[in-house]
C-alpha cells in the first residue's frame, strides 16, 4: 500500500484517523501501532513477523543497556549494545545483501552456490536504522529506554515514516510518543503538506517519469546525445518529486496525528557544492550516517587524512545503505571522493566564484551521478554516461529526441521551476504585498489551490497505471 493509491487516500487512511480521534488519549498509540502493523502487513504478511520481532528485542536490549548503566556495569552494557547493532545489521544485510554477497562469491570459478531469491522487507533499511538508533542513543544516555513497548512499537512502526522514511532517530521523538498535542491547526497543516506531496509524486514524478521510462527502455548504443540527457534530466525530476514528495506526505501525515517530523529535503538542486547538496538532499539519512557513524569513527577532530578516511567510509556505506549491487557502490564513492576533493581545495574555489559557476558544477555532478544511480548494473550505468556524451557514435539528435523536446519541454521546464524555492518565494511575496489585506481572500485561493491538486492528483490515480515509487526498493 502507497500513499499515493485510492485504497491508502479513501480507506485506510480515513478509517485510522476516525478511529484516532475517537479514542482517549491513552489507546491513540495502541490503535497507531495496530494500524501501522496492518499497513505494513498489507503488502508484506510474512515479513510483518520480522518487524515485530526488530521491535520486541530492540526494546528488550534498551531495557537491558540501562539497567547494566544504571548498575555501573558499563562494559556489559556495551556487550548489549554490540548485540543490538549486530541483530539489527545482521537481519538488514541477510535480507538485503545475501543474494549480493552470494552472486559475486559464485563469479569465483568453482563456486556455484544457489541463491537465495528472497524478496526484500519493504522498508527495511528504513526501520532498522531507526531502531538502532534506539540503543545507541539509549547507550549514549541521550535517552532514557522506553518502559512502554506499546510506545516503542509505535515508534518503530509508525505507518507514515515507515516505508521510505525520513529516518526518524529516537531522541527526536522520544516525548512526542506520549505527551504529543492534536490541534485543528496542527492537523490542517498537516493536510496542506500532505496534499502539497501528493501533488509532487502524482502529477509531476509520475507524469516525468514516464520519459524516462521511454528512454531507459531504448537500446542504450542508439540512444543519441539530445535524447540521453531528455532522460536524465526527466529522472532528475522524478527521483527529486518522488521521494520529496512521499517526504512531505509522511511529514504531513504526522502532523495530523500531533508529530513533528524534521524535514528531509531542503531545495537539494539550488545548492553551490556536493557537500551542501548532502546538506539538503535525504537530510534524515546524511545526519544518520553523521551522527553514528562520522563521528565515532572521529569525523574531522584527528586530523585531515583520518578525516578523508571516515569521509569514504560513510559513502561506501551510504551507497551500500541503497542498494546491494555494484552501481550504488560506484555511486556511493563518487560522491565520497567529490567531497573529498572538496574538502581538500575545490570548495574553497567555489566559495570565492559567482553562484552560477557552483550549482552548474553541483548540478553536472548529481546528474552523472543518478545515471548510475538509475540502473540496476554498473555497466548500463557508464554505457548510458557514454550515451550521453556521443560515446556510441548515434549522433547529437534524431527525429526522436526533437519529439521528446517538443512534446515534454514545457514539463521538464515545470519540473525545473518546480525543484526550486521560486513558487514558495512567490506564493510568500503574494501573501505579503497584494493579499497582506486581504485574508479570507488568501486563505480561499489557498484553498481552491490545494482542492484543484486533490481533484487532479485522484483524477489520474484512478487511470493511472504507472504509479511507481522509486525509493520501495531500498
Amino acid at each position: 500500500m502507497v500513499f499515493s493509491s485510492l485504497l491508502f487516500l479513501f480507506y485506510f487512511l480515513a478509517a485510522v484517523l476516525l478511529v484516532y480521534f475517537l479514542l482517549p488519549k491513552k489507546l491513540k498509540n495502541a490503535w497507531l501501532l495496530i494500524s501501522s502493523l496492518f499497513f505494513y502487513a498489507w503488502g508484506e504478511p510474512v515479513y510483518v513477523i520480522i518487524m515485530i520481532l526488530v521491535i520486541v528485542a530492540d526494546y528488550v536490549l534498551g531495557l537491558l543497556i540501562e539497567k547494566r548503566k544504571d548498575e555501573g556495569r558499563i562494559r556489559a552494557a556495551r556487550v548489549t549494545l554490540i548485540v543490538g547493532i549486530v541483530l539489527n545489521l545482521a537481519t538488514l544485510g541477510f535480507f538485503k545483501y545475501a543474494n549480493f554477497l552470494i552472486g559475486n562469491l559464485n563469479a569465483i570459478p568453482g563456486i556455484s552456490i544457489p541463491l537465495l531469491d528472497l524478496a526484500l522487507p519493504i522498508g527495511i533499511s528504513f526501520y532498522t536504522f531507526q531502531s538502532m538508533s534506539y540503543v545507541i542513543d539509549v547507550y549514549r544516555g541521550d535517552v532514557r529506554a522506553q518502559r512502554n513497548i506499546i510506545s516503542f512499537g509505535t515508534y518503530v512502526a509508525l505507518f507514515p515514516q515507515l516505508i521510505a522514511g525520513p529516518i526518524v532517530q529516537y531522541k527526536t521523538i522520544d516525548q512526542q510518543l506520549n505527551n504529543r498535542t492534536e490541534s485543528f491547526d496542527l492537523f490542517g497543516d498537516g493536510v496542506r503538506r500532505f496534499i502539497t506531496g501528493l501533488g509532487k509524486k502524482v502529477l509531476l514524478a509520475n507524469t516525468i517519469g514516464v520519459i524516462w521510462s521511454q528512454v531507459s527502455a531504448m537500446d542504450t548504443a542508439e540512444v543519441p546525445v539530445l535524447t540521453a540527457w531528455i532522460g536524465i534530466l526527466a529522472y532528475t525530476f522524478q527521483i527529486y518529486f518522488d521521494f520529496s514528495g512521499y517526504s512531505d506526505m509522511a511529514i504531513g501525515l504526522g502532523k495530523m496525528f500531533g508529530f513533528h517530523f524534521l524535514e528531509n529535503f531542503n531545495y537539494p538542486y539550488m545548492s553551490k557544492s556536493i557537500t551542501e547538496f548532502w546538506r539538503r538532499w535525504h537530510i534524515s539519512l546524511s545526519t544518520w550516517f553523521r551522527d553514528y557513524v562520522y563521528i565515532p569513527l572521529g569525523g574531522n577532530r584527528r586530523g585531515l587524512p583520518i578525516q578523508i578516511r571516515n569521509i569514504l567510509v560513510v559513502w561506501l556505506l551510504t551507497g551500500i545503505w541503497h542498494g546491494a549491487s555494484w552501481n550504488f557502490v560506484a555511486w556511493g564513492l563518487f560522491f565520497g571522493v567529490l567531497l573529498m576533493v572538496e574538502k581538500l581545495f575545490l570548495l574553497k574555489w567555489l566559495e570565492r566564484a559567482p553562484g552560477i559557476v557552483g550549482r552548474i558544477y553541483t548540478m553536472l555532478m548529481v546528474i552523472l551521478s543518478w545515471a548510475l544511480f538509475a540502473f540496476d548494473s554498473l555497466s548500463a550505468g557508464f554505457s548510458f554516461i557514454g550515451a550521453m556524451f556521443g560515446a556510441h557514435g548515434a549522433g547529437l539528435f534524431d527525429t526522436r529526441s526533437l519529439y521528446l523536446l517538443v512534446t515534454n519541454g514545457l514539463l521538464l521546464l515545470i519540473g525545473a521551476i518546480g525543484c526550486t524555492d521560486w513558487p514558495k518565494r512567490l506564493v510568500a511575496k503574494l501573501e505579503n504585498g497584494a493579499l497582506a489585506k486581504h485574508s479570507a481572500i488568501s486563505t480561499a485561493c489557498a484553498g481552491v489551490v490545494l482542492l484543484a491538486i486533490s481533484v487532479l492528483s485522484v483524477a489520474y490515480l484512478v487511470d493511472a497505471s504507472y504509479n511507481p515509487f522509486l525509493y520501495f526498493r531500498f
